[in-house]
């Protein structure tokens, strides 16, 4: 399939950081009054205060997740496939690698480094989606949300769209609670917010319970991608 075909209303802005690189940014389709929530689960375990309130008020989310997390974590899938309705299970990779091939570190993580590698680290992690939830993945998020150009093309011709983001709530769980609060609770319509649902020894999950609960207080209305984004067909 060809990447044109498959990441619709997905911007490919030069990073600021690495120049040679992309960091994709994604919102949801013009307008849309929803928001987006997406959730990286990188490795170690989950973070109940943000599942417990997810599925509390009904709230849906997409969830990015590794084979490693998946592999840590048999009691949540189990809980996330009792919501099916309510959570959409993405391909986050096999072992949280970048999809970068021309540095050979980024934000003190080894990169993919070739091609091949990155092809490994895309069908590792969608298989693995699948053996677990049934379904195959659509969308595709790296390690570090950032792509060398030509993991970023090997990527969509794999068939995967890449997931970016416009709103980035938690900085990898680095925040403290009030100000991850405080950015959730600026999303815009059409934004597609990108936090961690893996870190609950940090204090920013507590924020993103209270962004959200804030939004859902303004009537904000939540939507997964699957929901946003139409299947290519043909």
């Amino acid at each position: 399939m060809r990447l044109s075909l498959l990441v619709p209303f997905l911007a490919l802005m030069a990073s600021p950081a690495l120049a040679g690189d992309i960091e994709p940014r994604l919102t949801l389709p013009a307008g849309s009054h929803a928001v987006a929530l997406t959730f990286d689960a990188c490795s170690g375990a989950v973070d109940e205060r943000i599942l417990d309130e997810l599925i509390a008020d009904r709230v849906p989310a997409t969830l990015f997740v590794t084979h490693r997390w998946l592999k840590r974590n048999a009691a949540t899938t189990a809980l996330l496939l009792a919501h099916a309705d309510l959570f959409e299970i993405e391909n986050h990779g096999e072992n949280h690698v970048p999809a970068i091939t021309d540095r050979p570190t980024v934000f003190g993580l080894p990169t993919a480094g070739s091609l091949a590698a990155v092809s490994e680290e895309v069908l590792g992690g969608a298989a693995a989606v699948t053996a677990a939830f049934g379904r195959s993945p659509v969308w595709y998020r790296d390690a570090s949300a950032r792509y060398s150009r030509d993991a970023a093309h090997l990527i969509g011709e794999l068939g995967y769209r890449i997931a970016g983001y416009s709103l980035n709530a938690d900085v990898g769980a680095s925040l403290p609670a009030d100000t991850v609060s405080k950015r959730i609770r600026a999303a815009r319509p059409g934004d597609v917010i990108i936090a961690h649902i893996n870190h609950p020894e940090r204090p920013s999950g507590a924020g993103v319970v209270e962004g959200i609960k804030a939004l859902l207080a303004k009537g904000v209305r939540f939507e997964r991608l699957d929901a946003a984004f139409a299947l290519p067909t043909g």
